[in-house]
């Protein structure tokens, strides 16, 4: 009998668990999606129907602390003893690693901070360079996201957003070397936020493909918080064959805690590994509604394992008419926010201009008129769905396809601002109440 191996990360935000039985990933979940708070640190091991042989941690404690002390912060300690406890940036890189498509590569991992550690290289799984706290891009991008009103280690996604309407006039490289826990405080009093978070992005962007100085491969990885800033990855599809597994941040690393466990490759299909919701969706009578309605919520399968909607916890609308705003009220969020697009993989090329991607990890150019689907800059973050998908998403896509002649629809994550995403049936059905929005 294989051993069930569970990794966790838990203590500071964004807590994740996985369960894997050898290569076969089990399950991925974050806390968050059980216990309903946003963001939740702590993992709840009752939320998981396996027993397990062993359980690791996804960094070290003692190393933690150390920097924790020197920062001037508390000390803190995991809730549980654990049979193996690993490093912060080993385990984001192992995640990557384990599940990539390819063997021979180059690991990039940005973050905030792990322990000391918060950008790191790797040949492999051999670490070849390495950065350390103060000096730090996440936890500087996150200062700034602070700085412009916004919620740090959750909202950096809409500075991003954000700098499109921007330009990036401020030079923030200074702050790279200073203790940016505490955040910025209030520089620059007079700038416009716009032009704050294109300052920020373009420094990023920057000092990224500065790193790629120390990389000799075609293949690449991007792991740690900070790959999910698809601006900035599309900056280097040109160059590299690139990998992010849908989950890279801190939630992630308990599949990469899981992994080193046996330290062997993953058997990796989708990032559908959460709680399943199992029952029949009509695609027509969705389609129905769609057309009647202009939206609606789907809610069918298991979760995505990630911050990513791609089908399975989705709201979903008709991009031929403009409903940003009104996809945007229901959601509460502000009204500048982009939407991204599903689309038929036999379709991308007449839509749009770059590279497939299932995960929604990097923009394209429009080349249509579809406004509710288009950012400022006339890009789009495009989740391709496959011709081999046999999710119900698929199915919809295809039912709207054959009414509109449209291959596409309006996609994002079955949640209002600041709360998590849709889990269960039980979730949906409250969801729909509660915001008057028909879930299937």
């Amino acid at each position: 009998m294989k051993m069930i191996n569970v990794g966790v990360s838990e203590g500071f935000h964004d807590a994740g668990v996985t369960v894997l039985e050898g290569k076969k990933i089990l399950h991925a979940s974050h806390s968050e999606r059980y216990s309903r708070v946003k963001n939740d640190k702590w993992i709840s091991l009752k939320q998981l129907p396996y027993t397990y042989d062993n359980i690791a941690y996804y960094e070290s404690p003692f190393w933690k602390n150390t920097r924790r002390i020197f920062a001037g912060q508390g000390i803190e300690y995991p809730r549980r003893k654990y049979n193996y406890y690993f490093r912060h940036h080993q385990t984001h890189a192992a995640a990557g690693y384990l599940t990539a498509p390819f063997h021979d590569c180059n690991i990039i991992v940005i973050d905030a901070i792990g322990e000391w550690e918060t950008i790191t290289i790797w040949d492999n799984m051999k670490k070849i360079k390495s950065f350390r706290y103060p000096y730090s891009l996440g936890l500087l991008y996150s200062a700034i996201t602070q700085r412009l009103g916004l919620k740090p280690n959750e909202e950096e996604y809409i500075t991003m957003g954000m700098a499109a309407f921007g330009e990036p006039k401020y030079d923030l490289e200074y702050l790279l070397e200073q203790n940016n826990h505490r955040g910025v405080g209030n520089i620059l009093p007079n700038a416009r936020p716009e032009d704050l978070a294109a300052s920020i992005q373009n420094l990023y962007e920057t000092k990224l493909k500065e790193l790629l100085r120390y990389t000799t491969k075609k293949n690449l990885i991007l792991a740690g918080g900070c790959a999910l800033n698809c601006v900035a990855n599309s900056k280097l599809l040109d160059y590299y064959n690139i990998w992010i597994m849908p989950s890279p941040g801190d939630a992630g690393s308990s599949l990469g805690a899981a992994a080193l466990v046996n330290g062997i490759r993953l058997d990796w299909e989708h990032p559908y590994l959460g709680y399943n919701i199992n029952q029949y969706v009509n695609p027509k009578e969705v389609v129905e509604h769609l057309l009647k309605h202009k939206y609606c919520g789907i809610a069918n399968g298991r979760a995505e394992f990630g911050p990513r909607a791609l089908g399975n916890r989705s709201l979903i609308a008709d991009p031929r008419y403009d409903v940003k705003d009104t996809v945007n009220t229901i959601k509460q969020r502000q009204k500048y926010r982009p939407f991204a697009p599903m689309i038929l993989e036999e379709h991308f090329d007449d839509y749009f201009k770059g590279r497939k991607n299932r995960y929604m990890q990097f923009v394209s150019k429009a080349m249509h008129d579809y406004s509710s689907v288009t950012h400022i800059d006339g890009t789009a973050r495009v989740q391709v769905v496959e011709q081999t998908n046999t999710s119900v998403a698929r199915l919809i896509l295809e039912e709207f396809y054959a009414k509109t002649g449209c291959p596409m629809l309006l996609n994002t994550s079955l949640n209002i601002k600041g709360q998590p995403i849709v889990n269960t049936w039980s979730d949906a059905l409250n969801f729909e109440r509660k915001y008057n929005v028909k879930v299937f």
